[in-house]
């Protein structure tokens, strides 16, 4: 089986990179590795949108796979989703492409620059409707994400943020990714473990090791189904 692990960063995948020995090194970011039955290559694309969307989308232009996870930690608005809860998110878009009037803001889809149904959106949103025979991949809890290119860390900008939005969670990268493989037709899905909820910043109260250790054990768990 082919296939693709992209991560915004290798120390979100740092134990599962450590399982898959040495690789050899093909272009654009991609590394291939051989484990068990699978062919794994792994894209490090960087942090945000632009490095992911576009990187990915070489990557899927390039070579063929059969399934694409995109695997990272995300920051969490639910506080009923415990600290370093692995999870599916299977919803995800970008709240802040728009335009501020006064104290409202448009979307592009208020703009009329965007028809909410226009491919490969749907009611605004992306949403992976792939289909896996996995136990593990259909255990996990399904959520709704947003992807941003400032996180948020401050408690007037998260009430206001969601008065306007229930979400679980927020990353990065997630709805890029989303985009990329959905123009391109490619079987995917993006998991991320919760390292710390959304409040005002303060890294002491963030688990970033659990959060990793329990993205990597869902990974390797998986090449071992």
């Amino acid at each position: 089986m082919r296939l693709l692990i992209v991560s915004a960063t290798s120390l979100e995948i740092k134990l599962l990179l450590s399982e898959l020995g040495k690789g050899r090194i093909l272009h654009n970011h991609v590394t291939r590795y051989r484990y068990k039955h699978f062919q794994v290559d792994i894209l490090v694309t960087g942090v945000g949108m632009v490095p992911t969307a576009v990187l990915t989308g070489i990557a899927l232009s390039r070579y063929s796979y059969d399934a694409v996870i995109n695997a990272g930690i995300c920051g969490s608005f639910n506080r009923d989703i415990p600290i370093g809860k692995v999870l599916n998110i299977n919803t995800d878009y970008l709240p802040e492409t728009g335009a501020e009037d006064g104290e409202h803001f448009l979307s592009i889809i208020d703009l009329k620059l965007l028809d909410q149904d226009e491919f490969p959106f749907f009611g605004g949103k992306l949403v992976n409707d792939s289909v896996f025979d996995s136990s593990l991949v259909n255990g996990l809890l399904l959520s709704t994400g947003v992807t941003v290119n400032t996180v948020h860390g401050n408690a007037q900008s998260i009430l206001t943020f969601f008065s306007r939005h229930s979400v679980d969670v927020e990353s990065m990268e997630g709805a890029a990714f989303m985009y990329a493989c959905k123009v391109l037709k490619v079987r995917f899905i993006q998991v991320r473990s919760v390292s710390n909820y959304i409040e005002d910043r303060d890294m002491s109260k963030w688990d970033i090791p659990l959060a990793v250790k329990n993205l990597n054990h869902f990974l390797l768990d998986l090449l071992e189904e």
